[in-house]
């Protein structure tokens, strides 16, 4: 049972009127067991000096031997487990969790990619702000495209790719673009994909409709992001740029979609496309790139049927 007792009490590291561990389990509170041999270690070094003296004190009494070997067992095991045990695991909780804190280090210095959308007012200084407050937090940018929203208020849609600490959140972003004075905001974690150039990425997606007329839907999806419906089908694209194998395609965009997140696109097939992204409005550029993308497969489809 001391034993039982001492593992628990090392492994939580003490009392609850401590700070929380570090590697706290967020549903139990409890930190991971440490290894066998660290708490061991730990416990010889904590209980050893308190026998030492424990013994050394009670050897000098006079008193008979039971009595000795009695006092000796009695204060030695509640020192051991109201003092030493604790002690240990408050103190020596680097040693005792050495490998498990050092991992959790090297996570939470990892960078994550993340891709951010806000508008700003289309004013010197605004994008200044965002800059300086996703410094605070460690996100550096790697990316950035303004999209002209052509509108009356005089806002820009910008368009980021952000490194960050991996632990930092999405709460965390859409905090510091909250503060910067940064509107409409969203972020989802992305891939290297991202990175790319956006031209090129284009000019790839266009030599490829050029090549073959046929694959305009998954070229749009891909361009876009979004979910292209053609005759009852669906092809679906993850924001984090490749095919999201979850998303349940859906036959048609919903009717109740909000302004600006479906696109229509004519095909010379005479059956329009639809653009869908939920929560993402198309920009005035991504429209236009959509629609020239299209006219390209018309074109080279017309071409076609001439020369047949």
């Amino acid at each position: 049972m001391k034993r039982l007792t001492g593992a628990r009490r090392l492994s939580s590291g003490g009392s609850s009127r401590h700070e929380r561990h570090p590697l706290a389990c967020p549903d139990c509170g409890q930190p991971p067991e440490p290894a066998r041999f660290r708490r061991t270690m730990a416990l010889v070094l904590a209980i050893l000096p308190l026998e030492l003296a424990v013994h050394a004190a009670v050897v000098q009494l006079e008193l008979p031997l039971v009595l000795k070997v009695l006092l000796l067992t009695v204060v030695a095991t509640t020192l051991a487990i109201w003092v030493a045990e604790p002690s240990a695991a408050r103190f020596l909780r680097g040693f005792l969790h050495a490998p498990q804190l050092r991992r959790r280090a090297e996570m939470d210095q990892a960078q994550a990619l993340w891709r951010l959308r806000f508008s700003v007012s289309d004013r010197a200084g605004s994008l200044e702000r965002v800059t300086h407050e996703l410094a605070v937090v460690g996100a550096n940018i790697l990316a950035i495209h303004v999209h002209p929203l052509g509108d009356a208020t005089g806002a820009v849609l910008d368009e980021l790719v952000v490194s960050a600490p991996a632990s930092l959140v999405e709460a965390d972003l859409l905090e510091s673009l909250r503060i910067a004075g940064a509107h409409d905001r969203a972020a989802w974690p992305t891939t290297p994909m991202a990175l790319a150039d956006a031209q090129t990425r284009s000019l790839s997606l266009a030599a490829r409709v050029a090549a073959e007329p046929e694959s305009l839907p998954e070229a749009l999806s891909e361009l876009l992001g979004a979910t292209i419906h053609h005759s009852g089908t669906a092809v679906n694209v993850s924001r984090t740029g490749g095919p999201d194998a979850d998303a349940a395609p859906v036959h048609l965009p919903p009717t109740d979609a909000a302004p600006g997140t479906v696109l229509r696109l004519p095909t010379s097939s005479g059956t329009p496309l639809w653009a869908y992204r939920p929560g993402e409005p198309f920009t005035p550029a991504e429209s236009a790139r959509a629609h020239r993308l299209a006219e390209l497969a018309e074109a080279v489809e017309a071409s076609r049927s001439r020369r047949h």
